[in-house]
């Protein structure tokens, strides 16, 4: 053979090699496998609780001259804490059937002004023998057996004396009943006797009806609110009067519209 056809040859190996070079070279990359993007998740945005600007409870006096209020008291359909009075032609008649219509009842006892005033049957008198007093107070609960506390009717003489408290403490340990001072009297020991014997205290803040004026009934309601929004809880006394509850009637979505809420005399109390 000769040296032409010896490069020829070798030429066309070269070409066959380098073709087969090209063509492995030229394999497919794998594919890569894209992951799925996700869907956008919606999300729920809850709406943040009602924040409460404050607990109010009101309280309401003297209950038991007569039942002519029942029908009003019956269309507020919101706590109320009631305070009966003893020994009236009433008494056990109207606390019964505010009791059975859910509202909480409390003794409002009558206790020795600093006045000369006429005083109610078996009013609390400082000076009385602790026996005698302890009577007078049991002979109340009894007559009413879901009362809660006890209040001081009148009292501003009665609450500034430190023996007659304890004596009224030592019952209400007794009993697990707690004590509202419907604070007649800056000079009230009531607080202090209370914490020493262990009995649950709360305090009036606004008398909402010193005059029976529903403009005037709807500012105290307005001073309670306040009170309320800067202590986180307020106490108000009313009494068992148609202008006060028809002005709690008409007030009170008003103030639960604006975040307060109303409660119990005891809820305040634990």
């Amino acid at each position: 053979m000769s040296l032409r056809y010896k490069i020829l040859i070798s030429i066309l190996v070269l070409v066959v090699i380098a073709q087969w070079i090209y063509i492995f070279m030229r394999k497919p990359a794998p594919a890569v496998t894209r992951k799925p993007e996700k869907a956008a998740v919606s999300k729920k945005v809850s709406k943040p609780a009602a924040v409460t600007k404050g607990n109010i409870a009101i309280v309401l006096d003297d209950w038991g001259y007569n039942l002519s209020n029942l029908p009003v008291i019956e269309q507020i359909p919101y706590p109320l804490t009631l305070s009966v009075l003893p020994n009236l032609p009433y008494s056990l008649k109207v606390a019964n059937a505010l009791h059975e219509r859910g509202f909480e009842i409390i003794l409002h006892l009558p206790m020795e002004p600093l006045q000369k005033v006429k005083l109610e049957k078996n009013t609390i008198l400082t000076t009385m023998d602790s026996q005698t007093i302890k009577s007078i107070i049991e002979n109340n609960l009894s007559t009413f057996p879901y009362i809660r506390g006890i209040s001081n009717h009148m009292g501003s003489r009665a609450t500034e004396d430190n023996r007659t408290m304890q004596i009224v403490m030592s019952i209400l340990k007794n009993k697990n009943l707690y004590f509202l001072d419907s604070f007649v009297t800056s000079r009230s020991v009531a607080k202090f006797e209370s914490f020493r014997s262990g009995v649950s205290f709360v305090k009036r803040d606004i008398f909402l009806d010193n005059q029976a004026d529903p403009a005037y009934i709807k500012q105290q309601l307005s001073k309670l609110m306040s009170q309320a929004r800067q202590n986180g809880y307020a106490v108000g006394i009313g009494h068992d009067r148609k202008t006060t509850l028809e002005v709690l009637q008409q007030v009170m979505p008003e103030i639960v519209k604006e975040g307060y809420r109303f409660v119990y005399l005891s809820d305040m109390v634990k």
